[in-house]
């Protein structure tokens, strides 16, 4: 299984859908690495940065990356996080190099699955074969009607949970309004997700958030700054609502402050954030102090961690992806299963690889 070839391919691609954000943006932009090996078995890995980046994270694989890999054992997954980690630690720790980690990370965990024949939740033990997903991307460029039609249409299929935005509206009254008529329109038997992307101080968060308690919030999500851990455990301690995050968290060192005060009980860990192997210890520390996960978005790859873990809850469903992929991973009336196929079980779709590769 050693090492000796590592491409890097980037793609640009039209969303096939609906578009991040509810509204017309950039094109779609990943990350796709394939490493293969002497015996010929390939490993695929991708990443989704979602703002940009593709080219530079291309970059940092060709200068730093990829040549501490070749003619490395492929099997050596532990070693070679760390190896990487310590290799790119005073330029990266964060950002660009830990994307490049991560996506190196997937396409090796994938390779191994291959090699052993096994989809990587069962090669990582197995727990389950059903998680609980959640639909996602009632977005608030969709205004109050768009958001609502789209979650009606997840609960048509069977999602016993939707997600909605809120923050960075005109005022708080038309933040309340939003969460009311979604509540009145979905009834009281689905829960209800408040995503709020670091739209608050944490002052401004618990006097919204206190409007928003009598709606039966399920959770409400990043509602101050990533980098105001005390701002989160401020907010945790005023509202009768559970306040969860972690998606802009780069590793277990950076979610360290959650660990060691566990008021927010579900983290949303990002593989693009230190990738598989790191996904995973997140979430083991997370279980010894009673946390949940519930992942950022990558549902059809996220779904082989959460069905490998005792403590995930639920997965976060987008079709950001579904259209790319030669078998989808698509959930069946808001539960969703690992496919059988070894290794994540994903292979692109040769036309979109075609169609959206770019010059690196």
């Amino acid at each position: 299984m050693t090492i000796r070839d590592i491409r890097v391919i980037l793609l640009r691609l039209p969303w096939a859908g609906m578009p991040l954000g509810g509204k017309a943006t950039g094109p779609r932009e990943l990350v796709v690495v394939e490493i293969e090996t002497s015996p010929g078995i390939v490993g695929l890995g991708y990443i989704m940065p979602l703002r940009g980046g593709i080219e530079t994270i291309g970059t940092c694989l060709k200068e730093l990356i990829i040549p501490k890999l070749i003619g490395r054992d492929a099997t050596q997954i532990e070693a070679i996080w760390y190896d990487l980690w310590r290799a790119t630690y005073t330029v990266g720790r964060m950002g660009i190099a830990l994307f490049a980690m991560s996506v190196i990370d997937i396409a090796l965990w994938d390779l191994l699955g291959k090699k052993a024949g096994l989809p990587l939740y069962r090669l990582w033990g197995g727990f389950r074969t059903e998680i609980p997903a959640y639909g996602s991307g009632c977005w608030r460029g969709l205004g109050s009607e768009g958001m609502i039609a789209k979650a009606k249409n997840y609960v048509a299929q069977g999602f016993k949970a939707v997600k909605m935005q809120v923050g960075l509206m005109p005022n708080w009254q038309t933040e309340v309004e939003r969460v009311r008529l979604m509540r009145e329109a979905l009834g009281p038997h689905i829960d209800i997700m408040l995503d709020a992307t670091m739209a608050w101080t944490a002052d401004q968060a618990i006097f919204i958030g206190r409007k928003f308690e009598p709606y039966d919030i399920y959770w409400l999500e990043e509602p101050v700054s990533c980098e105001d851990i005390q701002g989160y455990f401020h907010v945790a301690e005023k509202l009768n609502i559970r306040i969860v995050g972690g998606e802009k968290h780069f590793t277990r060192y950076d979610l360290w402050p959650f660990f060691a005060n566990p008021r927010i009980p579900i983290l949303m860990p990002d593989v693009m954030r230190g990738g598989l192997t790191e996904i995973r210890k997140i979430a083991s520390i997370a279980d010894t102090r009673g946390m949940t996960i519930s992942p950022h978005l990558f549902p059809e790859l996220m779904v082989q961690v959460m069905a490998s873990i005792p403590n995930g809850l639920m997965l976060e469903y987008l079709d950001l992806l579904d259209d790319l992929w030669v078998e989808p991973v698509l959930p069946k009336h808001g539960l969703s299963s690992p496919p059988e196929r070894p290794g994540h079980g994903l292979t692109f779709k040769d036309e979109a690889i075609l169609e959206g590769r770019i010059k690196s």
